[in-house]
């Protein structure tokens, strides 16, 4: 990327140009024509339980309880044994500090998740195909950010990746949902596989990776929090062990940060490629923003628009300007420039809390509380997380469907 203007379309703009400037990757045409193949390739392991759990439904407790450590049934056997074959590489002591140096953000670690994240992952069209092809995108769009969310702090609180750990089976049960997605997207006669490959294929499913690590962190030192070199490499190795749970290919787990910006650049080549679904997905999401205003009269209407305009002032931040306008997100001058001030104003404070004794572990717990809460605040308006409500649901839907 040592060109701008040779890089894909998604590095010549907003913070991805940046990116392209400090960041030194490329890839030749007979490396994307390998990316290419894992775009027909999907998750047998977890496709062979979810045949399964359709001949017979009524064994989902079986799964649960398998997930969480008891005897496997049978039908399971090669499931369990395969996930609970660490790889050598896991390092516990790097996943404990990856998810602490996630956790201190806290809250404001929302925003690059859902503005930058996911967002992002609405400009590769072909994984768009399987979300809108489960109907209801605008129904739906407020759970799927909370449940995102959800399974974001899930499978990065410190602790949580241990096996059998609440992150960990979080892992395992997205892996069953987007088998449960592939699977009903496969019978649907007007699938059209030479336009948008096998539905959650393995580059899809390694793209979902990236927003949720990569661009994840990139978005938030946008923001003004900063990491260290191992901090960065740490949270890039949780995502790495989260990646393996979920069923990414050896081949496409990034093992440093190098590798990751290389991957990422290769996708934006040959996924990244917006249309008129990724605006459909983006009007849903923007709408979501402005729903946080209904029923306040005209102090609502003031809320709304400042909600929608801050967050779209942080996905113009990093998608830039010209796939911000095709996905129809707001142009508030104001907003942006708040959003940047903002930015400066916690690159200060984070500078400080580098150098304050203790205030890296005080602000992990900070970081902690607010997540905690945040999650007794959803459960209490969605109700209980994990228990699904309707049939299942893509990439960004978190509750396993029965």
């Amino acid at each position: 990327m040592d060109d701008p203007e040779m890089s894909p379309e998604m590095f010549r703009q907003g913070g991805f140009r940046l990116a392209a400037r400090t960041r030194g990757a490329t890839a030749d045409e007979a490396q994307l024509n390998r990316l290419r193949t894992f775009a027909q390739q999907e998750d047998a392991l977890a496709d062979a339980v979810v045949e399964w759990l359709h001949r017979e439904p009524h064994n989902q407790s079986r799964v649960d309880r398998a997930l969480a450590g008891e005897q496997a049934p049978p039908e399971l056997k090669q499931f369990v044994e395969q996930v609970e074959a660490t790889p050598y590489w896991v390092d516990q002591e790097r996943l404990l500090r990856g998810a602490k140096a996630i956790t201190r953000a806290g809250l404001l670690g929302l925003f690059p998740l859902g503005d930058m994240s996911l967002m992002g992952g609405y400009l590769a069209s072909r994984a768009t195909k399987s979300l809108v092809g489960t109907g209801e995108i605008e129904h739906r769009a407020p759970r799927r950010l909370v449940e995102t969310a959800a399974w974001w702090i899930d499978v990065t609180t410190p602790g949580a990746l241990q096996k059998h750990g609440t992150g960990y089976q979080a892992a395992l049960r997205i892996r069953l949902v987007h088998a449960h997605v592939r699977r009903a997207m496969n019978n649907r006669p007007d699938w059209d596989y030479d336009r948008w490959d096998r539905p959650v294929n393995q580059v899809q499913t390694a793209g979902t990776l990236l927003l949720f690590s990569l661009v994840y962190v990139f978005g938030t030192q946008l923001l003004g929090l900063r990491y260290t070199a191992r901090e960065k490499a740490d949270i890039l190795h949780l995502w790495r062990y989260v990646g393996w749970l979920m069923g990414v290919a050896d081949e496409l787990l990034p093992a440093d940060e190098d590798d990751a910006w290389r991957l990422l650049w290769m996708l934006a080549a040959t996924e990244f490629i917006p249309d008129d679904d990724s605006k459909r997905l983006a009007r849903a999401l923007v709408d979501t923003h402005a729903a946080i205003g209904e029923g306040r009269g005209a102090a609502g209407k003031v809320l709304a628009q400042v909600n929608v305009g801050v967050h779209s002032a942080i996905s113009r931040l990093v998608l830039g300007r010209d796939n911000a306008d095709f996905l129809g997100l707001p142009d508030n001058p104001v907003a942006q420039a708040a959003v940047l001030a903002a930015a400066g104003v916690n690159y200060a404070a984070e500078t400080v809390r580098q150098l304050v004794p203790g205030a890296t572990a005080l602000q992990e717990a900070l970081g902690a509380f607010g997540r905690r809460r945040y999650l007794k605040r959803m459960d209490a308006v969605f109700g209980r997380r994990g228990a699904p409500a309707a049939p299942a649901r893509p990439i960004g839907c978190i509750r396993a469907a029965q």
